[in-house]
C-alpha cells in the first residue's frame, strides 16, 4: 500500500472548464469582429446555426465542440450559482 493521498479527478468539472474556456474565446472573437456576443452566442443556443458564430480566430470550429445540451446545462447551472 501507498502511504500518498488519494487524488480524484472531476471529469465533469474538467468539461466545464474547457466549455468556458472555449465560450470566452468565442466571446471574445465575436466582440473583436463588431458582434453583439450575447446576442450571436443566443441566436446559435437557439438555432444550432453555426453561422451566428464568426469564422475569425476559429470561433465558428470550436463552438462545435460543446454540445448544446451540455452548454445550456452548464449556462444555467452557473447563472443558479451566482
Amino acid at each position: 500500500m501507498s502511504d500518498r493521498p488519494t487524488i480524484s479527478f472531476s471529469i465533469h468539472e474538467d468539461k466545464e472548464k474547457e466549455s468556458k474556456k472555449i465560450l470566452t474565446t468565442i466571446y471574445d472573437a465575436l466582440r473583436q469582429k463588431g458582434y453583439n456576443p450575447i446576442n450571436q452566442i443566443v441566436g446559435y443556443i437557439l438555432s444550432e446555426d453555426p453561422t451566428y458564430i464568426t469564422t475569425y480566430n476559429n470561433a465558428r470550429s470550436l463552438i462545435r465542440r460543446i454540445d448544446r445540451d451540455e452548454l445550456l446545462q452548464i449556462l444555467v447551472k452557473s447563472y443558479l450559482n451566482d
